[in-house]
Order: C-alpha cells, then sequence, then structure tokens
C-alpha cells in the first residue's frame, strides 16, 4: 500500500506521498526501483494515488493524453474529471470495478489526492470529492500521518511542505507497507 498526503498552510499546499512499492509481504524499496513515485504533475498542480501500484500508469497515461489539462479547481470539476477518468480506467486499462458486491456504484480502486493553486482535494475510489481546509492522508498509514498532521499543523515554523514530509516520515516508522524516501512537491495557493 502507500501512505499519501496533503497540507495546506498559508500561501503553500504540499502533497507527499511515500516511495515504498510492495506486494503481499514483498517490499520494493526506492533503492531497487527507478519510478516509485506516487505523485504526479497533472496541469498547474499535482495528484497522489493509492491503491494498486497500476495506478500511477493509468493515471499518468490518462492525463497525458489530454488536449487541455483538467480543472482541478473546485469539487465539482474534479467529479466530472473522475466520471472520465473512470469510463477510460475501465475501457482502456482494463480496470475490474467491482471491488465488493455491496457497493451501490463501481470503483476506481484507488484514492487521490490533489493539489492545486487553487485548494486541496481528495477523491474516493467511489468518486466522492472532498476539499480539505487544513491537510489529509490516505492510504496504509495514514492513520499515524494524520496524528502527525494533527499534533504538528499549528507549529507557525513549519511549513506545509515540512508538515507533509513529518506525515509521511511518521507513517513510515510505524506502517510497514509505507517507506521512505519521501516524495512532496508544492504548490503556491491562490
Amino acid at each position: 500500500m502507500s501512505t499519501i498526503v496533503v497540507v495546506r498552510k498559508g500561501e503553500q499546499a504540499a502533497i507527499a506521498a511515500d516511495t515504498l512499492t510492495s506486494w503481499g509481504t514483498q517490499r520494493e524499496s526506492a533503492a531497487y526501483i527507478a519510478n516509485p513515485q506516487k505523485v504526479l504533475p497533472v496541469g498547474a498542480g499535482f495528484i497522489a494515488f493509492c491503491g494498486p501500484s497500476s495506478a500511477g500508469h493509468m493515471l499518468k497515461n490518462y492525463f497525458d493524453s489530454l488536449k487541455t489539462p483538467p480543472h482541478l479547481a473546485n469539487p465539482d470539476d474534479i467529479f466530472v474529471t473522475w466520471l472520465a477518468l473512470h469510463a477510460a480506467c475501465k475501457d482502456r486499462y482494463y480496470l475490474n470495478p467491482n471491488e465488493d458486491d455491496g457497493d451501490s456504484v463501481e470503483s476506481t480502486r484507488f484514492n487521490v489526492l490533489i493539489a492545486s493553486p487553487s485548494g486541496i482535494f481528495g477523491v474516493g475510489s467511489h468518486r466522492l470529492v472532498q476539499e480539505f481546509t487544513r491537510f489529509y492522508a490516505y492510504g496504509s498509514g495514514a492513520e499515524y500521518a494524520l496524528g502527525a498532521l494533527w499534533a504538528l499543523y499549528d507549529d507557525s515554523e513549519l511549513t506545509a511542505e515540512a508538515l507533509a514530509v513529518k506525515a509521511v516520515e511518521a507513517a513510515a516508522e510505524f506502517n510497514n507497507a509505507t517507506g521512505l524516501p519521501v516524495n512532496c512537491h508544492t504548490v503556491r495557493l491562490k
């Protein structure tokens, strides 16, 4: 699994992810994988993903194929983008959308955090889009990352970038499916 975080503080948004790939009990660290990034540039912002490793290939290929970058400025526009992405994941990338027979809608099977000049957002596997005011985390180490963010957020010495890095480091300390180094990017907020 993975740990991804997004933080908004002052005029900066930061998005970060660990770089470990795991398959059951097998762990593949960034020391052995040449492309461990779980944060992708999209338009004027960044997207971080957690879920199957193939999600990164699907997201990169899909967004690179668009003639114009998607508008990732508010939950409604992001939702519309994700409807098209979900259809492409099924049609072009052979996504199996059946996560659980009890689900009322198909699953994209991965969660995403977004840092854009307009703010910070999350998209769940069932396309629930949320806008966050301070921070959020998804993935196997999310509880540790959220705890670190809650404890440190009001420290005036720490920027959004420093907070995002510390959150992923906390997750890596306590979650065996999260590994260092941290990959972090920032966006200036409007």
